[in-house]
């Protein structure tokens, strides 16, 4: 019913070795000091190693996570052993994970936002979800089409989503942004081509950062669908909420490029540089269908600045929430050939 949360298993001759916790431990264990306390800040970095990729762990590596946590192992019977199959482990890691918390460092998450929401009738709020929600299926199918498969994920934030990629490989942050751009044209079209309020305006931001990964409790089983909640979503909701209609904001943020790009040992890429390698790939783009016509071309830029001497930059955009926090974010314009008619989007 969600009162304990698996953090690993192992394998066992018999059956399973893994470690329950009640929901709350975790906080309190991470708590246990001052919060600059280097006692602290050990235990939130063993806590996030721990919860973060793999669960499988040896079975010394288990009981030496439960001696540091001072907590039992749980054994549980199998009427047969584990086949040793990746298909197995991976279909246990995945059932583990459903009953856990899961940690990400790095990934790109997308916010789409619908703007005005609250002020449609409840029949054109439906209508505009999914609407929103088309687009997302769509452009996933555009995408799988041209040999690219985002294995997105969406939670809803009630006026939008958040959308993120489940795959954790070096090319999924630019896959997503591929994504992002079809989603955000598909909706631009659709809007242009609808009557009344059934299409919505929205405003999308993209952002890469860290997380926490769970699926909660409904009744006594777990659900499918994974929530995410940590600082990438909190910069993006931060972001968009100062957003124009029709506007796309990017964070400020360091991530991988490309696989086939990506040099061991390179420095992460900066979002201009990401934005920059993104558009040289978007030549993946052509051909793809939108609302009966073919995307001849497809490119995108960061808003820029021209200095005195002559040297364009990025803009960056001081965003101050209600809080008082301030942070920087990139507009984003796109433009596209369909069939020989010039489309904009994002504000120019």
């Amino acid at each position: 019913m969600g009162q304990s949360i698996v953090l690993c298993w192992s394998a066992d001759e018999r059956g399973l070795l893994v470690i329950f916790v009640p929901h709350y431990y975790l906080g309190n264990y991470c708590a246990s000091g001052s919060s600059d306390s280097e006692e602290t800040q050990t235990n939130e970095a063993f806590i996030r190693d721990l919860i973060s990729g793999q669960r499988r762990k040896s079975r010394e590596q288990l009981f030496a996570v439960a001696q540091r946590l001072d907590v039992a192992p749980t054994f549980i019977r199998l009427s047969t052993p584990l086949s040793e199959e990746e298909n197995v482990v991976g279909a246990v890691e995945q059932l583990i994970k459903r009953y856990g918390l899961s940690y990400v460092d790095s990934r790109a998450v997308l916010l789409f936002d619908i703007s005005e929401f609250s002020l449609y009738t409840p029949f054109e709020q439906a209508s505009q979800l999914n609407s929103l929600s088309y687009s997302l299926n769509s452009a996933y199918t555009k995408l799988l089409a041209q040999g690219i498969d985002v294995n997105f994920a969406r939670t809803t934030t009630g006026d939008g989503y958040y959308v993120w990629n489940r795959d954790l490989l070096a090319d999924t942050n630019q896959g997503l942004f591929y994504f992002m751009l079809l989603v955000v044209a598909d909706n631009a079209v659709a809007r242009a081509a609808s009557r009344g309020n059934t299409v919505p305006v929205i405003r999308t931001a993209f952002h890469v950062g860290s997380h926490y990964e769970l699926y909660q409790a409904e009744g006594v089983n777990p659900t499918v669908f994974s929530y995410i909640v940590g600082q990438v979503t909190i910069e993006l909701a931060r972001i968009v909420d100062l957003a124009r209609p029709h506007q796309i904001l990017l964070g400020d943020f360091n991530c991988t490029v490309s696989e086939d790009e990506a040099t061991p040992g390179e420095p992460l890429v900066a979002t201009p540089d990401f934005v920059d390698d993104c558009n040289r790939g978007l030549t993946v783009i052509s051909g793809v269908p939108l609302s009966g016509k073919t995307i001849r071309s497809m490119a995108c830029r960061l808003s820029e600045s021209v200095l005195e001497t002559g040297e364009s930059i990025p803009n960056r955009l001081q965003i101050k929430d209600k809080h008082g926090l301030v942070r920087d974010a990139f507009n984003l314009c796109i433009d596209v050939d369909l069939d020989g008619e010039l489309l904009r989007f994002g504000l120019q």
